[in-house]
């Protein structure tokens, strides 16, 4: 009779899976993930016999914490237990892959839908049974107590480092770099800090500030353009007085101040007002355009006022004949300010493109520069042209304080009468202005 012959044994895929929660130590030849790796190697090797055989694929987690699920090879182990790729899955320790209950209950899900063992090198138990179940529950218990208390230990340090002022690391703020785990002042991204905040208190308002610094290319960190809620951070941040902020509280920090105390008081002044306070302090500071050129019909000067009513600001230019004799002194007694003075750059921007102020313009620039065309008088204020709106009001004044030289006001209109040698000077200035360099500002 001829003997019979075991069947063979079922060929039991293993996968190992290895984690690290810190990158520390990683870039050495031998580190913790190969220790657990071969670990694991010799336990799935000695149970060859029961067909147990390695997978090819390495699951290695370095520098990912265990109270999270979100890790790229763990998702990659999980979607081969889907494909029907892995028949056992080998640890070195549970806690290895999970130190959450609730996350390791979502993974024994899933090892059950695809009847997968789940095995443990230096705790020995099995998934299948109930007293396994409870084995893996206790010992998951101890490792997610385990995991607060260190998260609590690390806390209570981090918070003790923050009160003697010490850097705990992050993102660098802007006018600082990192050197050696402390803060340490960046001098050309500090200067823009301070310009920040001192053109903060000068005019008053974010919304007006960004576009003036997105003028003068200001940038973040990164190297991108500062919007609205990163200057408000600037401005907020403690760290440029020399303080180390933890959970609202500041202390005296190891480094060095950007700020100063006094400035730093004056912007934070400014920022308790209101929003809508802000902007109505900001309109009142607005440079008058036409402040000393504009006269009425009698020929007297025509100052700027302004009023409120309802919350609104509302800004004139007012007859000195009015102010001295009453109304009825003059015929026009005042004048909306930004509606005469929308209507005068009108006219100069039309003015500029005209042949007969062109060629003025350039048979007076001849006596100063004799080589210059009359096509680049005209490109001159074409550039002007576009880089009028680019300008923040106080430049505006300035352009046209130096462009026109009086504004007579009738029941007509408006008559403007522009300065020969302030076109003149203006188109010197745009010469100098290359468009690349306007480009890269």
């Amino acid at each position: 009779m001829a003997k019979e012959t075991a069947p063979p044994k079922r060929k039991l895929r293993c996968a190992v899976y290895t984690r690290k929660s810190s990158e520390e130590g990683l870039e050495m030849e031998f580190n913790s993930l190969d220790a657990q790796r071969e670990s694991c190697e010799a336990y799935v090797a000695s149970q060859k016999a029961e067909g147990w055989i390695l997978v090819p694929d390495r699951y290695d987690d370095g520098g990912f914490s265990g109270g999270t699920l979100e890790r790229p090879a763990l998702k990659r182990l999980l979607a081969d237990i889907e494909a029907r790729c892995v028949d056992i899955v080998v640890v070195y320790k549970i806690d290895r892959l999970s130190r959450s209950l609730m996350d390791f209950a979502k993974l024994v899900e899933v090892f059950d839908r695809n009847s997968v063992t789940f095995v443990s090198v230096t705790q020995s138990f099995n998934t299948t049974t109930s007293m396994g179940r409870l084995t893996l529950n206790i010992l998951l218990s101890f490792a997610q107590f385990e995991r607060e208390v260190i998260g609590e230990r690390i806390r209570d340090k981090f918070a003790a480092s923050r009160r003697k002022g010490m850097w705990m690391g992050g993102w660098a703020p802007l006018g600082y770099d990192i050197k050696d785990r402390k803060l340490i002042v960046n001098e050309a991204e500090a200067a823009s800090v301070r310009m920040i905040f001192e053109r903060f208190v000068r005019i008053g308002s974010i919304t007006k500030l960004i576009p003036v610094l997105a003028k003068d290319g200001v940038k973040t960190k990164s190297g991108k353009p500062i919007d609205k809620g990163h200057l408000y951070r600037i401005i907020s941040n403690r760290i440029y007085i020399g303080q180390a902020v933890h959970k609202g509280a500041s202390y005296p920090g190891e480094h060095q101040a950007i700020i100063d105390r006094k400035l730093w008081d004056r912007a934070h002044e400014i920022l308790k007002e209101s929003p809508h306070k802000r902007s109505m302090h900001s309109r009142a500071r607005t440079p008058a355009l036409l402040k000393g050129l504009i006269f009425g019909p009698d020929g007297h000067a025509m100052s700027p006022t302004h009023t409120r009513k309802g919350g609104r600001l509302y800004r004139y230019y007012i007859s000195q004949s009015v102010l001295k004799n009453g109304a009825q002194a003059c015929s026009i007694k005042r004048v909306p300010a930004a509606e005469i003075e929308a209507a005068v750059i009108t006219q100069v921007r039309t003015l500029l493109r005209s042949p007969e102020i062109i060629v003025r313009t350039w048979r007076a620039a001849r006596k100063t520069i004799s080589e210059i065309t009359e096509v680049e008088v005209r490109e001159a204020f074409e550039q002007f042209d576009s880089l009028w709106d680019e300008l923040f009001p106080a430049e505006q004044a300035r352009v046209v304080q130096l462009l026109v030289e009086r504004v007579d006001i009738s029941l007509d209109g408006a008559d403007i009468r522009l300065r020969t040698e302030g076109l003149t000077n203006l188109v010197a200035d745009l010469r100098a202005i290359k468009p690349e360099s306007r480009r890269a500002a």
